[in-house]
């Protein structure tokens, strides 16, 4: 009888732990987008979390080839640099993969400034040039807003995680190029100075002038550098 109960006990404990199992793995999809507001008519809608899928018959070993890489980015803008981007709407193959590549230049003295990928964690792979590189840890982290940095040479790989700010400089005397490997096919880009001064609508002063703790000559001198219209592109996909 003992051993009857002891054994309707594990079989309940294990029948509880195989729910529980099975509640903790359901979950949504991740979004490859910033948002995605539902519409009842197909018709009227203008993105959808991924793209529809080439019927397999007609798919050639030429859906899966991307050329054109090899391009030198042009860096013929202020923070001389320019990163160029493989995804999955310039290259459909690339749909439902995850994956995400980038191509970067960078002249002497070129930055790709603080910005973050809220979809995606980043490997970057130097191939030409020296470069110094880094990302910034989140407020609650241990020891919060601790910089990780490094002066990377070619063949050194470096991991920027999700959602942390992140950024490079080409520190050496003759231009640098990277790859980035991103872990989303939608990975996303937020360049900080661009979206806090750079915004539109613009940012309400109170807002900067009190968190930045600057009056608002300050404010507007930095809106003044990164208002959008103003802004290079220096991200493209191609």
């Amino acid at each position: 009888m003992k051993m009857s109960i002891n054994a309707n006990m594990i079989a309940c404990m294990a029948f509880a732990m195989a729910l529980t199992l099975f509640v903790a793995n359901a979950a949504d999809p991740g979004p490859l987008q910033d948002f995605c507001v539902g519409v009842s008519d197909p018709h009227s809608a203008l993105f959808v979390n991924g793209f529809f899928c080439k019927n397999p018959k007609d798919v050639t070993a030429n859906d899966f080839l991307y050329r054109g890489f090899d391009t030198v980015g042009d860096t013929n803008n202020p923070l001389r640099s320019r990163a160029v981007m493989v995804n999955a709407s310039t290259f459909p193959a690339l749909n439902t993969l995850g994956i995400t590549m980038a191509r970067i230049d960078y002249e002497v003295g070129g930055v790709n400034p603080p910005h973050l990928h809220p979809r995606a964690s980043e490997m970057l792979t130097v191939r030409e040039g020296t470069l110094y590189a880094g990302f910034v840890t989140s407020n609650l982290q241990a020891g919060g807003n601790r910089l990780y940095a490094k002066v990377l040479n070619k063949g050194d790989i470096f991991v920027f995680p999700q959602g942390l700010i992140h950024f490079q400089l080409n520190i050496g005397s003759t231009p640098a190029v990277a790859n980035a490997v991103f872990g989303s096919q939608t990975p996303g880009l937020v360049t900080v100075a661009n979206a806090v001064f750079g915004s539109t609508p613009p940012i309400m002063d109170d807002v900067l002038t009190k968190g930045f703790q600057v009056d608002e000559k300050v404010i507007e001198a930095l809106r003044a550098q990164f208002r959008s219209y103003d802004q290079p592109d220096l991200y493209s996909f191609i």
